[in-house]
């Protein structure tokens, strides 16, 4: 059995220390380096930091992104793809030409005797009242025809205001205090009660974490980003680890004693 790799939160269309294109060349870097022994790759959500889909229009760049994937694709590496919260309206595109399974919810996969639960993270646990209105209005049908009815010139201007505004906005706004008041560990915990697994995989929180869940061996990984600190996770024989592709000396958020 290959290994199954695991990013999140690239954020292709927006610059950063580096720019779009520098890490989308980055991360199709990284991802022809990993499907050499790679059975699956999953990219866990906010890949574009907006993205919204017209039944024949689809925002214009990421060609090496996409030139890359469907490499993968008809080489026989699995490639699975979440949405996020900033590119939220994906629809077909991706199913339909490039041969990739797209996930809109969490799910549960089983890679030998582990189980794996996997999703970017947005609006799990408690808090985020906020986000969690603005999301449920963002998946209404209803709202997504609407929006469709603008033109792509004016509505992909709209999107990518708007995603400036929420990265400025939240920029800083929820930092690392303690793992007890981090959501989505407060999530796992209570999930894994009812629902038990070995591994739960998110992205969103841009932080890169590995927390060993209370009373047990399950733990909570964090992908944490592609915009600073280039950081994956890869399952191989059973084992699940957080590793960093660009030497940035990121600190890994652990309870777990080594």
């Amino acid at each position: 059995m290959g290994k199954i790799y695991f990013a999140s939160d690239i954020h292709l269309g927006k610059d950063t220390s580096k720019t779009s294109l520098e890490r989308e060349e980055l991360i199709v870097q990284w991802l022809l380096e990993v499907s050499q022994d790679a059975d699956a790759i999953y990219l866990v959500g906010d890949i574009f930091d907006y993205w919204y889909e017209y039944r024949h229009v689809v925002p214009k760049g990421f060609d090496l992104l996409k030139a890359t994937l469907l490499q993968l694709r008809r080489s026989g590496v699995r490639i699975e793809l979440f949405t996020g919260n900033h590119d939220l309206w994906m629809k077909d595109y991706f199913e339909v030409n490039l041969d990739i399974a797209i996930h809109r919810d969490p799910i549960t996969i089983a890679v030998g005797s582990k189980s794996l639960y996997i999703g970017h993270g947005d609006g799990l646990g408690p808090g985020d009242l906020g986000y969690k209105f603005i999301k449920a209005i963002f998946r209404n049908r209803l709202c997504q025809v609407l929006f469709s009815l603008i033109h792509p010139n004016l509505a992909l201007s709209i999107m990518k205001y708007f995603s400036q505004l929420s990265n400025k906005k939240n920029a800083g706004k929820h930092p690392f205090t303690t793992f007890d008041k981090e959501w989505l560990v407060q999530f796992v915990e209570e999930h894994n009660q009812e629902s038990p697994h070995d591994y739960y995989i998110f992205g969103h929180r841009h932080l890169a974490i590995d927390y060993l869940l209370k009373g047990g061996s399950a733990r909570y990984i964090n992908l944490g980003d592609w915009m600073e600190q280039y950081t994956y996770a890869v399952l191989a024989d059973g084992n699940l680890e957080l590793k960093q592709y660009l030497k940035n000396k990121v600190d890994i958020l652990s309870n777990i004693k080594r």
